[in-house]
This record gives C-alpha cells, structure tokens and sequence, in this order.
C-alpha cells in the first residue's frame, strides 16, 4: 500500500466525525473496514468510535490491535498493516495525560493518579488506579487515594 494511498471517500464520509476532527491516519481490516486515527479518536472497523481520553491501555502485535478504555472494556480488531496508526494512537493517548503520579499509601501498595482531558480541552477529571491485590472499593482505602489526590492537586495546581 502506498504511503500517500487515501482513505476511500465513501469511508470517511460514514466516519461519525465531530466538526473539526480530521483523519491523520489509517489502516486497512485484515478482512474488511479501516482502523482511522483522527486527531480526536481512533475509530474501528466496526465504526466504534473509541476517544483517546478514554483509551487506557492500547498495544498492537502482528495480528491487530487491542485496546482497553477506562472503564474496562476491550475493543479488538485485526489488521494487516498498521502503517502509522500505531505511533498516531500513542502519541494522541499521551496528550490526553495532565497528570499520571505514582503515590505510596500507607500500608502496602499505591495508588496511581491519573487526570486526563479532551485534546485541547481542559481537564475532564481523575482515576485512581490501585496497585495489584488492593481493593478499590475499600473505603479506608478510597479516603487515602482522595488525600493523597488532594495534595497532589494542590502542589501541581490542577
């Protein structure tokens, strides 16, 4: 495939695209569709439009890409040749990031603190991912990730 090959005009025109969002890149389903990396959202073959500031983990190998959102559904789609949206979704994933800080609780374990916003938008809000073997739906624990949230907020500003 051609590096300059465009994305069918039937293709992007069925994208459910916000105004001002445009395609940086794509590639071809291994059987059928596109994976398009615009500069808001990587949408699937399917035409699920998954929003960088929701995307937690994404990792791609010979056969596709998987991707996990925030709140914990995985999207899968097999694709051929990535091309360039490997390095569009992690560059784009990673200006959503404001903030992503380890922090020690007391005991064992942490807390990861992560605030995310809209490309160009203003913070949307944070997650508290906990460290392996602790339960987030502790309250004792909960109240210790919103201090240590707290004093993060107020040394960084945000």
């Amino acid at each position: 495939m051609s590096f300059f090959h465009r994305l069918p005009a039937d293709v992007r025109k069925s994208l459910d695209t916000e105004p001002g969002e445009r395609v940086l890149t794509f590639a071809a389903g291994a059987t059928s569709g596109y994976v398009v990396a615009t500069n808001l959202a990587l949408y699937l073959t399917d035409g699920t439009r998954v929003p960088y500031e929701e995307i937690d983990k994404a990792s791609w190998d010979e056969q596709g890409v998987r991707v996990l959102t925030m709140d914990g559904t995985w999207h899968v789609d097999e694709v051929s040749d990535p091309r360039l949206v490997p390095e569009t979704v992690r560059e784009r994933v990673n200006s959503t990031i404001v903030v992503n800080k380890h922090v020690k609780l007391p005991g064992r374990g942490g807390v990861r603190l992560v605030a995310r916003r809209r490309p160009g938008g203003e913070v949307l809000g944070w997650t508290f991912v906990f460290d392996d073997g602790l339960d987030p739906e502790d309250p004792g624990l909960r109240a210790q990730a919103e201090q240590a949230l707290e004093g993060l907020r107020r040394s960084m500003g945000v």
